[in-house]
């Protein structure tokens, strides 16, 4: 899945992600905390739901393969 590609976003969150430029969606999507590995890895297979106004991101960690989420809070 490209970065780019929204599979499995609802309506509003598509309108928030189109929001955010490029180049930042990329550093959002690498930059994902593992509590398993402990470290910072890149979310894949994830979805995009909007919750309380912020974009919730929730997906699965290209190390580990455990689940994993960002929160992206709008302001």
């Amino acid at each position: 899945m490209t970065i780019e590609s929204i599979p499995k976003f609802t309506d509003t969150a598509v309108k928030l992600w189109e929001t955010i430029p490029s180049e930042t969606r990329h550093i959002l999507l690498s930059n994902v905390w593992c509590g398993k590995c402990g470290h910072a890895v890149t979310i894949t297979n994830f979805s995009g739901v909007v919750k309380a106004g912020d974009l919730l991101l929730v997906g699965v960690c290209s190390d580990c393969r455990g689940d994993i989420a960002r929160v992206i809070e709008q302001s």
